[in-house]
């Protein structure tokens, strides 16, 4: 079959380079693609969120199956139209996607669903926002309700930083995505990803990782889209995944099934491990990113039939197996970013990097010009490495890094400290 891949980023690299290793795919076409998916397949020069041009090329290409990569075309109905014109298609409906696109929407469907999350209140006025600030204990957590690119949430300690972050959401700094603030009770613990995939009716798990979210070591500076991943998470135990499918993933899907809203896709749980036990942060309506190039690489089955299965509505036919080493990536992020940032740096070495180390890198920000690749975003590369430990696939990952010849970008130099910190004891 011919598969096209939505989107630019390492989740689609990652994405395309798992589907095509498969024997079921023919051709491999992304839009739209980046310097390091063209050689995987035809890159269209498509925005994710032209519904129109992605059918018209579908039609074109005779494109048999849709993978949507990056949420916001999922908000936007990308799947209901491709659906609607006869296209096979990997996600969500934009009303099952509210799960992302409306932390409010979750918070409530948690609530219905008796499924353990953090207390919260919803507000469209600063002023109601501000006084249900003064009744917590910090640190104060503020979200935007909708989709910010992950950079919608604040989390301080200073009640009047909480209070200007609900100014600046509701007076537009986010635009649409902070019309309506989310204010949540902080959750002391361990942070985890939770994967399934869902076809509206069974639910198959995946796998767990730990994402990195801060820009710096030691978990500090503002939050990012991701500067890192390891998988599997060590503090998700069977027992404790087995938890987090009971009492989080199937309540979900049961209750969207009972509202006429069925979820077929995959559902990325994005869970604190409490005292009391997993509750859910929030939810995500897609792959991770970067946790889907640690999930692929960890991947023995062949990832396309899992997701046509889930597609089709027969999950319950199929299973799913993974190698037991650890994966770990690296994103090397260009200078100033989640801030300002400069385009257009060549980077060089990567082939040689790869060869020397055996690890893979996805591209997560690049063009291709004339036959070099060159920076084109703030996430630029994913450095991703296998090994019997998560230390072992670290010192991997980081060596290929070294060998990378890019001294615009820079990279956190801790990924994975809290497995590594646990092999170690």
């Amino acid at each position: 079959m011919n598969v096209l891949v939505v989107g630019s980023g390492g989740r689609e690299h990652a994405l395309a380079w798992a589907v095509a290793a498969s024997p079921l795919a023919d051709a491999v076409f992304c839009a739209p693609g980046n310097g390091g998916m063209a050689s995987l397949g035809r890159c269209l020069a498509i925005d994710p969120m032209d519904s129109d041009g992605l059918i018209a090329a579908c039609r074109e290409f005779d494109i048999d199956f849709v993978i949507i990569g990056p949420e916001s075309p999922l908000a936007s109905g990308l799947t209901d139209r491709l659906i609607a014109a006869g296209i096979k298609t990997f996600g969500p409906s934009a009303k099952a996607a509210r799960l992302e696109a409306s932390k409010g929407f979750a918070k409530e469907l948690c609530q219905r669903a008796d499924i353990p999350s953090a207390p919260h209140a919803r507000f469209t006025g600063a002023a109601a926002a501000k006084a249900y600030l003064k009744t917590l204990d910090p640190p104060f957590v503020v979200k935007a309700d909708g989709l910010a690119a992950g950079k919608g949430v604040v989390i301080t300690e200073n009640i009047n930083e909480a209070a200007q972050a609900i100014d600046s959401m509701l007076q537009g700094a986010l635009g649409e995505a902070g019309r309506e603030v989310v204010i949540e009770e902080f959750l002391e613990g361990e942070e985890a990803s939770f994967f399934a995939l869902c076809d509206g009716e069974h639910v198959l798990p995946l796998a767990t990782a730990q994402d990195h979210k801060r820009a710096y070591d030691g978990d500090t500076g503002p939050n990012t889209g991701g500067m890192g991943a390891n998988s599997p998470a060590p503090i998700m135990t069977a027992d404790l995944s087995d938890e987090v499918m009971r009492r989080i993933v199937e309540p979900t899907v049961r209750t969207l099934a009972a509202d006429g809203t069925p979820y077929v896709g995959v559902l990325y749980a994005g869970l604190m491990i409490t005292a009391e036990g997993p509750k859910l942060i929030e939810y995500n309506v897609r792959f991770g990113d970067p946790e889907t190039q640690v999930l692929v690489p960890r991947l023995k089955s062949d990832l396309l039939p899992l997701l046509v299965a889930a597609t089709d509505g027969v999950l319950d036919a199929v299973d799913v197996r993974w190698h037991e080493d650890a994966a770990l990536t690296v994103v090397m992020a260009a200078k100033g970013y989640p801030g300002a940032y400069e385009k257009g740096s060549v980077i060089r070495n990567l082939d040689g990097a790869e060869k020397a180390t055996g690890c893979r890198i996805f591209h997560a920000g690049t063009v291709l010009d004339d036959g070099v690749v060159k920076a084109a975003g703030g996430r630029v590369l994913d450095v991703t490495a296998l090994g019997k430990t998560v230390s072992e696939a670290a010192a991997k990952a980081y060596a290929c890094v070294d060998l990378i010849d890019w001294p615009e970008g820079f990279c956190r130099r801790d990924i994975g400290w809290r497995a590594i910190e646990r092999e170690r004891s």
